[in-house]
């Protein structure tokens, strides 16, 4: 067998390097790819990590095959470094520290545009200790906290809108479900006041869901008389003529 020059080598185990950097979110200089949303549960859950893994190793085989077709052939040398790359990806990943949980005294301080997201992460984290019924309200303030952390790209830190965002999303959301947590395990189904602290929660959930959904439709209002006042100038300049 003709093993290929080492500087070839190289350049194969390169080529198979940097397509691994691209899927850990790296480009070549070392910096970070900007994403255009990042995971809210991290790298922490087993299904997600192997399946990180799988498109990581998969991307640097097609890198190995491209550069061994095309380029040059990869030789006894270069499938080896490969192969450790891919051993070395996969350690990576499968023992990666998992992104930390915010806790509800970050939340509050966080950016307003990052808000909802930091929100969001938070809850996800509680599921394990909210009641079976609460899972469904939780899907839904995810999909209210997405649109919401959109909208508030473009809205003025200082406005009242972004006050009473502040409010409910960053103190009260957190802290009802705090509330919650505190009360012990037995009691949590036992009636009181006519309700259990179970359905106390459902109803709180299902209330902040609400105006949530509120403050987004508020938000959106002034896009689309925007949007619907150029409709009518495009319609009168160019109809008109």
């Amino acid at each position: 067998m003709t093993l290929p020059p080492s500087g070839e080598t190289d350049q194969a185990v390169a080529a198979a390097r940097s397509a691994s950097d691209r899927v850990a979110g790296r480009d070549v200089t070392g910096g970070l790819i900007p994403l255009q949303r990042r995971p809210r549960r991290g790298r922490g859950g087993l299904a997600q990590r192997a399946a990180f893994i799988a498109v990581a190793n998969l991307i640097i085989l097609i890198a190995a095959g491209v550069v061994g077709g095309v380029v040059m052939p990869l030789g006894m040398f270069g499938a080896l470094a490969v192969m450790m790359l891919m051993a070395a990806v996969t350690l990576a990943i499968a023992f990666a520290p998992a992104t930390p949980v915010p806790t509800p005294e970050r939340i509050a301080r966080s950016e307003l545009k990052a808000l909802p997201m930091q929100t969001a992460r938070w809850l996800e984290a509680q599921r394990p200790s909210l009641p079976a019924p609460a899972v469904t309200l939780l899907d839904r303030l995810d999909q209210r906290l997405d649109t919401l952390g959109v909208q508030l790209a473009a809205l003025d830190e200082d406005s009242p809108a972004a006050a009473d965002v502040r409010r409910l999303v960053g103190e009260q959301l957190p802290d009802f479900v705090r509330d919650y947590q505190r009360v012990p395990v037995p009691l949590r189904g036992t009636p009181r006041n006519g309700r259990t602290p179970d359905q106390q929660l459902i109803d709180g959930l299902t209330v902040i869901e609400r105006e949530i959904g509120e403050m987004s439709a508020q938000l959106a209002q002034g896009d689309l008389d925007t949007l619907e006042t150029r409709s009518r100038f495009l319609e009168i300049k160019y109809q008109g003529e």
